[in-house]
């Protein structure tokens, strides 16, 4: 059985999905995995030792029609049994369509059902405590007789090469493997999925008044340097002192190396945080206000993995309105959500 998975989204899209590579092949032993991923998420599956196959393409394929066309070509020429469409757009349901495999999956929507032979509705609530995203996910497999019961974890695979490289990198920024590590990601991915700056600094002065030895390490992208660096300005002095601010994963897998050595991981959701979870580091995710929590609270408990969300302490006023309304206002959202709501359970996190 020749099985390719489409995720072409962001990175903790692509690191979710990677789980059905593991669990196609555990069930069908023979089956050989290809996995169409952009090339800028790539990083996160490299070496995962249950995909046969990387179709690695440009982000902005689906604006070149030429490009587009030989995308299509290739899927045809590869001759799927099975295409399992995650993204499930509708340049991806053409793709699908067109492949010629027999099984074609994607999640249900009204405009693209016609382009596949097995659709699945998601639900609005979990069942457990894994996250609608790889509950969803595991789904998907049940129409290849496959067991969604049963939920898989995503894994990142680094090499020792990698982690003895960062340790060493660490080690040269006079970082101390005795103290507390904590990464933290400072930024989100676009401003409505970042936590006021205002409200950041409290947190990581907080931090630091807890944890006076502990040691800070910021994550962002490059184009928000500046971003975090006022972050870092409007921090207190003794905060400052402990903000290793040239500590930099200068690519994803360096980030993700730098990631697993740090004891915790806490600030804003997305791919950091999922990253970290596929690591086994414990996070502390705050949410945006229009960000459904219950999709992306991923294997959430008390200790390791927590998270918080401006519904959880005013629910109030997250009734009757619409997801594009929370979107469009959420910096009225963001400013309702002062760290104080939440720092007794962030004193429990760093103090576990």
């Amino acid at each position: 059985m020749k099985v390719l998975i489409i995720q072409v989204k962001m990175i903790g899209d692509v690191l979710t999905t990677s789980i059905l590579a593991e669990k196609i092949k555990k069930k069908y032993k023979k089956a050989q995995v290809h996995y169409l991923v952009n090339s800028n998420t790539f990083p996160v599956v490299e070496n995962n030792p249950w995909i046969d196959v990387y179709k690695i393409i440009n982000p902005e394929i689906s604006s070149n029609k030429s490009i587009f066309l030989n995308l299509i070509k290739y899927v045809r020429n590869q001759k799927f049994d099975v295409v399992i469409d995650v993204y499930s757009k509708i340049s991806t349901g053409i793709i699908t369509l067109v492949s010629g495999a027999k099984i074609r999956i994607s999640k249900y929507k009204f405009y693209t059902s016609f382009m596949y032979t097995h659709t699945h509705k998601e639900p609005q609530f979990g069942e457990t405590n894994y996250g609608l995203a790889l509950e969803n996910r595991h789904k998907l497999l049940t129409s290849l007789g496959i067991n969604s019961s049963e939920i898989f974890k995503p894994k990142i695979y680094l090499t020792n090469k990698e982690i003895k490289s960062a340790k060493s990198l660490l080690l040269a920024k006079m970082i101390d493997f005795n103290k507390p590590i904590y990464m933290i990601s400072v930024l989100g991915s676009s401003k409505s999925k970042t936590y006021p700056s205002k409200y950041m600094v409290i947190v990581l002065d907080f931090i630091i008044k807890i944890r006076p030895e502990a040691q800070i390490l910021f994550n962002y992208i490059p184009n928000q340097k500046n971003d975090a660096k006022s972050i870092f300005d409007s921090c207190q002095e003794k905060t400052k002192k402990r903000i290793f601010f040239q500590v930099f994963g200068e690519n994803i897998r360096q980030f993700l190396a730098i990631t697993k050595l740090s004891n915790k991981l806490i600030g804003n959701e997305g791919g950091a945080v999922n990253m970290a979870k596929a690591l086994q580091v414990q996070t502390f995710t705050i949410f945006s206000p229009w960000i459904q929590k219950e999709h992306w609270s991923l294997y959430e408990n008390k200790n390791i993995n927590v998270s918080v969300h401006l519904k959880d302490y005013k629910p109030k006023i997250f009734k009757n309105i619409t997801k594009k309304k929370l979107r469009s206002n959420y910096s009225f959202f963001y400013n309702e959500f002062h760290p104080n709501l939440f720092i007794e359970q962030l004193k429990e996190f760093i103090e576990n």
